[in-house]
């Protein structure tokens, strides 16, 4: 398997800014169960502090630990400390993590947040809990092809290029709304929500433009007539901006530097 899946590209989950340091997140990956428990709480607090804000229930928002680049060993180490919910950018990267764990007794829910392209698809469906980053409708036919042939149910989420980033994937916010109509009726598939990345910038504030236009786009399509209930997913934010993400609706943060360290470039 190693070899067909040579060369997947991946987005970035988690973006290394001054402004990771300056929250007092690790430079390196945690070496104990303690301290990836410490950091764990950490981010909770802080999730929790900023749904206070938003008059919301931290309860409603899942935090995802991103490991890529690390190994199974700082996954495993996570999830005994407590973290439930684990992130892969790359198909090859995920799937030997998925079978280590298993191997330990451990089975968190696994989500995939990097680029998937279709071919790899046969690799993913029936392994992930969620996939985030469904960016095309081809894709999403590819997805329920392989759904339909496995009898089982692929939960996904549509990605949104709401900041308008020539270097980011995703539906254009402004036809989403058309488009997700077919989505909604692939088989073997449930569309769950969507999924935006903010750009990169000194300073998180100014990713609040762009949570919030993902966050109307999302509630515009909720209340859409046929949209079903479990269209109730909005993954948003990192490291430098979850806290922002959450004050503007996020439901699932994506966290990697702040959990795990910095990752060798």
């Amino acid at each position: 398997m190693a070899n067909n899946l040579k060369g997947d590209t991946y987005m970035n989950d988690d973006r290394r800014t001054d402004n990771t340091r300056k929250a007092g997140f690790p430079e390196s990956s945690p070496d104990s169960q303690a301290a990836m428990t410490s950091r764990i709480c950490k981010i909770r607090e802080q999730i929790a502090q900023a749904a206070e804000k938003a008059g919301r229930s931290p309860d409603e928002i899942t935090l995802i630990g991103v490991s890529k680049r690390f190994p199974a060993s700082s996954a495993s180490l996570a999830v005994r400390s407590g973290l439930q919910d684990l992130g892969e950018n790359r198909v090859q990267e995920m799937l030997p993590k998925i079978d280590q764990l298993a191997a330990e007794g451990l089975t968190p829910n696994w989500h995939l947040i990097g680029t998937l392209q279709k071919n790899k698809v046969k690799y993913v469906v029936g392994k992930c809990y969620l996939i985030h980053s469904v960016d095309s409708l081809k894709l999403l036919e590819a997805l329920s092809k392989r759904s339909v042939s496995q009898e089982t149910v692929t939960r996904v989420l549509l990605q949104v290029n709401s900041s308008g980033e020539d270097s980011k994937h995703g539906f254009d916010p402004v036809s989403l709304t058309e488009e997700i109509r077919k989505a909604f009726h692939y088989e073997g598939l449930s569309v769950c929500g969507l999924m935006t990345m903010a750009p990169l910038t000194e300073n998180p504030q100014e990713t609040l433009p762009v949570f919030q236009k993902t966050q109307d786009l999302f509630e515009q399509i909720r209340a859409m007539p046929g949209t079903p209930e479990s269209f109730n997913c909005l993954s948003m934010g990192m490291s430098q901006d979850f806290r922002q993400a959450v004050l503007c609706g996020a439901t699932h943060v994506r966290i990697g530097t702040a959990l795990f360290g910095s990752r060798d470039q």
